[in-house]
């Protein structure tokens, strides 16, 4: 789609690239949660009471009843199942592997919400819905979602 500037006469356009970094915040929420990959190799969710839920990465408010989750935390499963996942077929500085790789929705046994993770261990052809997976902790820590390196095939 191209933009016309006709009838703009004092309007200049500019084309090029810019770069826009940003950093990103886990909050306190978020923050246990990662200090919690990164220092014990575990994977914590929060139970919201009322619903029964538990929420994996976690959050502070339950998104159905908006009941407040930060001090309902559980320890849930280092295992767990693809729900969904995509192969990645393209390089980027910016992406966490080289392509190709497979990037899954794994549901961890105990949370009723699936978080997007890197499967690692066996072939873009031979992934499916429904495999049993296992987290692998990162040898050297990052203090982010990737002290959980990766998941592969139980």
């Amino acid at each position: 789609m191209e933009i016309s500037y006709e009838n703009t006469k004092d309007c200049k356009v500019m084309t090029g690239k810019m770069a826009l970094p940003n950093q990103y915040f886990a909050g306190r929420v978020g923050s246990k949660f990662i200090i919690a990959l990164r220092d014990e190799h575990k994977i914590l969710g929060v139970r919201c009471e009322k619903c029964n839920k538990v929420f994996v990465p976690p959050r502070e408010y339950c998104e159905k009843c908006l009941s407040k989750l930060d001090e309902s935390w559980v320890e849930l499963s280092n295992e767990g199942v693809i729900t969904n996942y995509t192969v990645v077929n393209y390089n980027d500085k910016h992406l966490p592997r080289r392509a190709p790789y497979i990037l899954a929705l794994v549901k961890v046994d105990g949370a009723d919400t699936p978080f997007p993770h890197i499967v690692e261990g066996i072939d873009v052809e031979d992934v499916k819905v429904g495999m049993k997976v296992k987290a692998v902790f990162a040898e050297e820590t990052t203090n982010t979602i990737r002290d959980l390196d990766h998941f592969e095939p139980l």
